[in-house]
C-alpha cells in the first residue's frame, strides 16, 4: 500500500514537470515566432516606420532664414545654413582604443592625449569628437569603419564673407541653455529668422511620445524668414578697408564709419574696426569687439555739432550765413572761461567763417540768439537724446540731460559746440542726412526686404520721421559746409571735381574715473555729404584716440575724403567742378599712404605669424 502511494506521487510530479516543460516550450516558440516576424517578415515595414519617424523629426526642426546683402542688384549671402557631419563615439563599443586614437588624431588633427582621455571613459554613452567635418574628414571616417565611431548630420550657421559686416550681423551661438542669435541682426530678428518648430499630437493631446504609430497628427515646422539688408557689398568692403587703414595709420584704438543714402535713410555701409570672424566667434578674447559701436557708443562729438547749432539758428531766422559778430577769443559764464580751440581772437566774423574756422565763440553767439528753449527743441527734433529706431540691438540714446535746466547757460554754451552732451554716430549721420535732403529726418533703414518661407516678399519702404528745418535753411547750411571743405580745416575731406560739404570735430574723452576729461585722449570725427547740389551719400567717420595726429582735420577728414571719392566713382557720378592735375596729386598723397599702411599692416601680421611658427 505504501509502495502504491509512492508511485502515485512520482506520477503526479512527473506530470507537473511535463506540463511545465510543455508550457515553457510553447511560450518560447511564441517568442521566437514573434521575433522572427519582427526581424524578418515585418522588417521592411518597421524599417519604413523608422525612416518615416526620422523624416518626421526633420520636419519638426525649422530651417533658419538666410541673410543677404546686395551686390549690383544681385543677392550676396552673408549668413547661411551649411550642412555637414559631426563625428561622435560610444566608448564601450570601441575594440582597439589605441588604434582609434592614433588614427582619429591624425585624420582629424586632434590632440592625441586629450582624445584618449575622452574615449577611455567606457561608461560614457556619447562623446562628441569633432563638429563641422570637412569632406575629406568625412571620407576618412567612412573609410576607417571603426566600431563605436559614428557620423551624424549637422547643420550650422556659416558666414561666407568672414569678417565683413560682422558687428552688423552678429552670430548664432549658445547663451546658457538657449541657442540663437547673439548680437547684431541675428539677435534682433532671432524670432523671425528662427521660424516655428513643428509639433506632434496623439489622440488630440500634445505628447512627447511621438513614436506612436496610431492616431498621430503632425504639425510641420515653419522655416524662418530670410532678410535682405540695405548694405551694398562693394561699399561695405571698401568702407571697412579704408577705416582699417586709418586706424593703423594713426595708431588709433578703434574706428567706425557709416554711409547713408540721405533721401531714403538706407544704410549702405556700417563699419567697425577692430572686427571679428563670426565663424570663429569663440576665439575672440575681448567681447567688446562683438558690439556695433556705431549705434551703441555715445561720445562728445565736438565741433561737428556746430552744424546743428547753425542750422537751427538759420531755420529760426535768428542768423543768416553773413550775420557777423565780434570774436574776442573767449566767453565767460558762471565763473568759467570758454575759449576757441586755437586760443586766438579773430575779430569780426560771419557765421560762415565761424564754421570754416570752427570758432567756439561763434557757436555760442548763435545759440544765444536762438535761445535755450529753442536750442534744445531743435536738438531733439534732429533726433538727439532718443533712439533712431534702427533695427539693431544695443542702440544708445546718447545723453542730453545737461539741457534739461534752461537756466544753466554754461551747459547750453558748451553743447553748442558739441561738449557736455553725448551722441552716437548713427544719430549724427541721420542729422546730417536731414540737412542734406532738404530738412527731413529719415529713420535709418538697415532692412531692405523680408523674404518669407512661402516665397512672398515684403519690401521695407523708407520712413519719414519729421520735417526738421526748411528747404531754405537746408540750402544755406549746405553752402556753408561746402565752404568749410574748401577752407583750411576741412580741405582734406574734399574730392577734386565735386562739391563736398562737411565739418570736422575733435573732442576730449570724458573720464569714467573722475570728473573732467582724460589727459591725452581725443576722438576725431568728420560728418558730411556730397555732391552738395544733389546729395547721394552722407558719411560720418569716427577715429578714437589717434596717437600720431591731434586734430580731426588730419585723421577723420582725409579718411572721409578717400571714402567719398570711392563712392562718387563707384556710382559713376560725373564731376561738376573744374580741377587740375595738382589737385589730384595732393589728394592722392594720403590715398597712397593708406595703401602703404594696409600693405605694411599685412606684412607685419605675416612676419608675426612666421615668428610665432618658428618659436613653436
Amino acid at each position: 500500500k505504501n509502495n502504491t502511494s509512492l508511485n502515485e506521487n512520482f506520477f503526479y510530479i512527473n506530470i507537473r514537470i511535463y506540463i511545465l516543460f510543455f508550457l515553457t516550450f510553447v511560450i518560447a516558440s511564441v517568442i521566437v515566432l514573434r521575433l522572427y516576424k519582427l526581424d524578418v517578415s515585418a522588417h521592411s515595414y518597421y524599417q519604413k516606420l523608422v525612416d518615416n519617424q526620422h523624416s518626421n523629426f526633420k520636419n519638426l526642426i525649422p530651417q533658419r532664414g538666410n541673410i543677404y546683402i546686395e551686390d549690383r542688384k544681385e543677392l550676396y549671402p552673408v549668413a547661411i545654413n551649411k550642412e555637414t557631419k559631426m563625428v561622435y563615439a560610444v566608448p564601450r563599443e570601441i575594440d582597439n582604443l589605441e588604434l582609434v586614437v592614433n588614427s582619429l588624431s591624425n585624420y582629424l588633427s586632434l590632440d592625441k592625449e586629450r582624445l584618449q582621455n575622452k574615449l577611455k571613459l567606457r561608461d560614457n554613452h556619447y562623446v562628441v569628437i569633432k563638429h563641422r567635418l570637412t569632406d575629406e574628414e568625412i571620407k576618412a571616417i567612412e573609410k576607417l569603419k571603426f566600431k563605436g565611431i559614428h557620423l551624424v548630420d549637422e547643420v550650422y550657421r556659416y558666414y561666407p564673407a568672414q569678417k565683413l559686416a560682422s558687428q552688423v550681423l552678429g552670430f548664432v551661438g549658445w547663451r546658457k541653455n538657449k541657442f540663437g542669435g547673439r548680437y547684431g541682426i541675428e539677435n534682433y530678428f532671432n524670432t523671425q529668422l528662427s521660424g516655428r518648430p513643428g509639433k506632434i499630437y496623439r489622440n488630440g493631446v500634445k505628447t512627447d511620445n511621438w513614436i506612436s504609430v496610431d492616431n498621430k497628427k503632425i504639425e510641420y515646422a515653419q522655416d524662418g524668414d530670410s532678410l535682405v539688408l540695405t548694405l551694398d557689398h562693394t561699399i561695405q568692403y571698401e568702407t571697412e578697408k579704408i577705416i582699417q587703414a586709418a586706424v593703423n595709420k594713426f595708431q588709433a584704438e578703434r574706428g567706425m564709419a557709416i554711409v547713408m543714402e540721405p533721401k531714403t535713410g538706407k544704410i549702405l555701409a556700417m563699419a567697425n574696426y577692430p572686427n571679428f570672424n563670426p565663424n570663429d566667434y569663440s576665439q575672440v578674447q575681448d567681447m567688446g569687439e562683438f558690439r556695433n559701436l556705431t549705434v551703441s557708443s555715445p561720445y562728445e562729438c565736438g565741433s561737428i555739432f556746430k552744424t546743428i547749432t547753425a542750422a537751427s539758428a538759420l531755420d529760426n531766422r535768428k542768423i543768416t550765413p553773413m550775420t557777423t559778430y565780434v570774436d574776442t577769443g573767449k566767453v565767460k559764464s558762471a565763473g568759467y572761461t570758454i575759449q576757441n580751440s586755437d586760443f586766438k581772437a579773430h575779430g569780426k566774423q560771419t557765421m560762415t567763417q565761424m564754421l570754416v574756422k570752427s570758432l567756439n565763440t561763434g557757436a555760442i553767439y548763435a545759440e544765444k540768439l536762438l535761445g535755450n528753449r529753442n536750442f534744445v527743441d531743435y536738438v531733439k527734433r534732429f533726433g538727439f537724446g532718443k533712439k533712431t529706431g534702427i533695427e539693431l540691438p544695443g542702440e544708445n540714446t546718447g545723453n542730453i540731460y545737461n539741457l534739461n535746466n534752461l537756466k544753466k547757460n554754461i551747459q547750453f554754451y558748451t553743447a553748442s559746440f558739441g561738449q557736455g552732451i553725448t551722441v552716437t554716430p548713427i544719430q549724427v549721420v541721420s542729422a546730417y542726412s536731414a540737412i542734406a535732403n532738404g530738412g527731413v529726418l529719415m529713420k535709418p533703414q538697415i532692412i531692405a526686404k523680408i523674404i518669407h518661407a512661402n516665397g512672398k516678399e515684403y519690401i521695407v519702404k523708407p520712413q519719414k520721421i519729421r520735417k526738421v528745418i526748411s528747404q531754405q535753411a537746408s540750402n544755406q547750411i549746405s553752402q556753408m559746409l561746402e565752404k568749410v571743405v574748401k577752407g583750411s580745416e576741412g580741405k582734406r575731406a574734399g574730392v577734386p571735381g565735386y562739391l563736398v560739404g562737411g565739418k570736422t570735430g575733435t573732442a576730449q574723452v570724458a573720464s569714467s574715473q573722475q570728473r573732467g576729461y582724460e589727459e591725452g585722449k581725443s576722438i576725431g570725427s568728420f560728418a558730411g555729404f556730397a555732391p552738395v547740389n544733389n546729395p547721394q551719400f552722407a558719411i560720418v567717420i569716427r577715429i578714437d584716440n589717434p596717437k600720431t595726429v591731434e586734430w580731426a582735420e588730419s585723421s577723420a577728414a582725409p579718411t572721409f575724403g578717400e571714402l567719398m571719392k570711392f563712392l562718387l566713382e563707384y556710382e559713376n557720378i560725373k564731376p561738376t567742378e573744374k580741377y587740375t592735375q595738382k589737385d589730384w596729386q595732393i589728394f592722392n598723397q594720403w590715398h597712397t599712404l593708406s595703401n602703404y599702411f594696409m600693405q605694411n599692416n599685412a606684412n607685419n601680421k605675416e612676419n608675426d605669424a612666421d615668428k610665432k611658427e618658428e618659436k613653436n
